[in-house]
């Protein structure tokens, strides 16, 4: 059987935020249902992504690229729509414009998504993504490992291409080849490799934060497309269960870089490497109307 990795262009209905003349576009990710998750038969799938699951996910907005340091930096300086944490301008190891932010904690991008909603006079609800709505986002139809189709490659995202000994990382997966470490991240969108959504940088560069308390597997999960909370308590603020990221990084082999691949988050409000940043969704309703 021949390995099938696919390329897509393709865009659709967005919008673009202002932030006082930084742009943030938004990208249109229409409903439908989905099996969320891995079989046991995907190679480096494990217990924590299973049982596969149908997930039906309302239409939403999402973030054509994790955010970026200019983008951060133009909320982290609206002080006055401070609500619960003091945001550093400029955090980021990794130094550029267009570079995603990295060394923010989930209690920061929470907080981040809280200005940008103030900012737009609540006429936009931002927030962090469901995990179900992540990674319906991220496959965009496909069932494969990767949106690309059974491997990935260096071509194509940012993530550790070589072998790690230290690690016991293999620097290739499945039938793919080995390929660069960049040592760090990319300004987004470099690879001019969206999936069938219009979405960039959903394989590697930074891992993600998601809006859910950590499950050790799918066992009950909401099978509506909405965030997975161990309690009644909708303060975001007070949350102190280890949460989740998505989607891996310039750091990690190729493994953890699949579409159903769940990290752990330890430590919330400490929890800033490198290798960590986010992208926000919005509700389609607020738009629409």
């Amino acid at each position: 059987m021949a390995l099938t990795i696919t390329k897509h262009r393709q865009t659709g209905l967005h919008f673009v935020e202002d932030l006082g003349g930084v742009e943030l576009e938004m990208v249109l990710i229409k409903g439908g249902t989905f099996t969320m998750g891995a079989p046991k038969t995907e190679e480096g799938s494990r217990d924590n992504e299973r049982p596969q699951h149908e997930v039906t996910v309302p239409t939403f907005f999402m973030g054509k690229y994790p955010i970026t340091q200019a983008q951060w930096r133009a909320v982290a300086n609206m002080q006055h729509l401070r609500v619960n944490e003091d945001l550093e301008p400029d955090p980021s190891r990794f130094k550029g414009d267009n570079l995603p932010v990295e060394r923010v904690t989930w209690r920061h991008a929470v907080e981040f998504c809280s200005r940008l909603a103030s900012y737009t006079n609540t006429k936009r609800e931002y927030r962090l993504p469901s995990e179900a709505e992540w990674e319906y986002a991220c496959r965009a139809g496909t069932t494969t490992p990767f949106h690309f189709g059974d491997t990935i490659t260096t071509d194509l995202a940012n993530y550790r291409g070589t072998d790690s000994k230290e690690n016991k990382w293999s620097g290739s997966y499945g039938r793919g080849t080995k390929g660069k470490y960049r040592e760090q991240t990319t300004p987004v969108g470099s690879f001019g490799a969206a999936n069938a959504f219009g979405l960039y940088d959903m394989h590697g560069n930074v891992w993600e934060w998601c809006l859910d308390d950590w499950h050790d597997n799918y066992k009950g999960a909401p099978t509506d497309g909405s965030a997975w909370f161990n309690n009644e308590n909708d303060n975001l603020y007070e949350k102190k269960r280890d949460v989740v990221l998505r989607g891996g990084s310039w750091y990690y082999s190729p493994k953890y870089n699949r579409s159903a691949y769940r990290y752990l988050g330890r430590s919330v409000r400490e929890f800033n490497f490198t290798y960590v940043g986010f992208r926000v969704v919005c509700g389609v309703g607020r738009i629409l109307q």
